[in-house]
């Protein structure tokens, strides 16, 4: 059933004017990323899981290397490569980095021995490259860059070993973009009107430092209590809200070890109750008038390995009550009017970033495409479940939107493949320090920034929009990178 809007207007049209919500199909496909109760066991070993990706990106690596060198190309496994004869060896990436935070180094702290320094980043002059298939490791050299590759990514690599051991790359490649089904929109969309997927992500509830301005703001706004009748009739055209992770602050999080579990806390002074509490309110508000779709992030209180799995339903009594209201998994995938949308609450993009040298996240989130994987560096530096038969992070079809949340600033950028695909991929920015939101055109996959902000002079007094009555309705242009 239709939701209403209903917003106050300065004309006796508008006053009278009731807008429908619009809608769309919806299909939530992330059942792989969801645990059964009787296979959650943490006792298997890690390698199965490389081997299970490896096992399953081989044929695609095959077919993208007999592509770009000729079908001709010897490709073998590592114990039949034969020094000084030329090859193609394909395997999992293993990157040597001292700097990388250990265990082992933490422990020589209670021991009295120096600890290094703390580093934003983990990247250093003395990083190697190791490449394994199932059978053995050879250490990698040549024209591989050893700073913008990280553990985990299957790759092909042509050149010859050399008498010292060591695999002198020529050339290399990565998988190419997954091939991509034809999408078949909904009728709505197919007749030329507009629907919208509003993105959000970081809303960092309980921070001390946060303003609950912005977040009242787009709540107004997407409830259709903002603006004029042009922004409603833009709200009403918006079919559902994705929060992308974060939804509470960091704050929230017990960092002591004697402070225990401040979510599982019966005191009624911790933050975490009073920031629960809140969202539960935010969420009643959202889904008494949209559908929405809760994703986990890093700072929220769900499993820390990937696949994050959905809030317990006991944390939302009040918005848990409506239908539209939805907790999901982190990754996320569904179907939304026909349209595929794949993505993350930003670990897996923010974990490349501090393992290598890559600077431009867009760069890194299209690297993850066109590798097929949505977290090549789990579970070497990034915490996920120890799958044995099966690597559910693999993407096997091409989305149409791709996304990763909690990321500093908006961008977005089309990523074509060889057969027709075409993805659009979407930074969604912190809420939390942006005051910012993404929509998408599910018509025509553009996509824009939506700013919320307050005129400075304006603070203290009547608050209003940048703009007046337009102002939510502030958009940037699309960034390509």
């Amino acid at each position: 059933m239709a939701e209403t809007l209903h917003a106050p207007s300065q004309s006796s049209h508008e006053q009278s004017a009731k807008l429908e919500r619009k809608s769309c199909s919806y299909d939530n496909l992330s059942k792989r990323f969801e645990f059964e109760s009787h296979s959650r066991r943490f006792t298997q070993q890690y390698s199965q899981i490389y081997a299970a990706r490896l096992m399953e990106a081989r044929p695609v690596l095959e077919r993208t290397a007999r592509k770009k060198w000729g079908a001709d190309i010897l490709i073998t496994k590592l114990t039949d490569v034969k020094s000084g004869v030329r090859c193609c060896v394909l395997g999992t990436l293993f990157k040597v980095m001292p700097l990388k935070p250990s265990i082992l180094k933490e422990i020589s702290e209670e021991h009295g021995l120096n600890p290094l320094p703390p580093h934003g980043r983990f990247t250093s002059e003395d990083d190697s490259l190791i490449l394994e298939d199932e059978s053995q490791r050879i250490v990698l050299t040549g024209v591989i860059s050893t700073s913008t590759s990280v553990t985990g990514t299957v790759i092909a690599v042509v050149g010859l070993e050399l008498g010292s051991g060591k695999f002198e790359v020529e050339k290399y490649t990565y998988c190419e973009v997954p091939s991509q089904e034809i999408s078949t929109l909904d009728l709505s969309l197919q007749q030329g009107e507009d629907r919208y997927v509003l993105m959000v992500s970081g809303l960092g509830i309980g921070s001390s430092k946060r303003d609950p301005l912005p977040l009242d703001l787009l709540v107004d706004t997407v409830t259709g209590q903002l603006g004029g009748l042009a922004d409603h009739q833009l709200s009403s055209k918006i079919v559902r809200v994705i929060i992308a992770g974060n939804v509470l602050s960091e704050e929230t999080k017990a960092h002591k070890k004697d402070e225990g579990t401040k979510f599982l806390t019966r005191k009624v002074d911790a933050i975490s109750v009073d920031a629960v509490k809140e969202l539960d309110e935010l969420l009643t508000r959202l889904a008494s008038s949209i559908p929405v779709d809760v994703m986990p992030g890093p700072s929220d209180p769900s499993n820390y390995t990937l696949p994050q799995q959905p809030f317990n339903k006991c944390m939302f009594p009040e918005a848990g009550r409506y239908l539209t209201m939805t907790s999901v998994t982190n990754p996320y995938n569904a179907k939304i009017g026909g349209v595929r949308f794949l993505g993350t609450s930003g670990q897996a993009v923010n974990d490349i970033y501090q393992f290598s040298d890559r600077d431009d996240r867009m760069d890194i989130l299209e690297h993850t495409l066109v590798c097929n994987h949505l977290a090549p560096t789990a579970p070497d530096t990034l915490g996920c479940f120890p799958y044995v038969s099966k690597d559910p992070f693999v993407i096997r079809e091409c989305p149409d939107v791709f996304f990763s949340g909690n990321q500093p600033r908006f961008q977005s950028r089309v990523v074509s493949g060889d057969k027709g695909q075409q993805s659009l991929l979407v930074l969604v920015p912190d809420f939390s320090q942006t005051a910012s939101f993404v929509l998408v055109n599910l018509r025509t996959l553009e996509c824009q920034l939506q700013l919320l902000r307050i005129r400075s002079d304006l603070m203290g007094r009547d608050e209003k929009f940048e703009g007046g009555e337009e102002g939510w309705d502030k958009t940037e242009p699309m960034d390509e990178g």
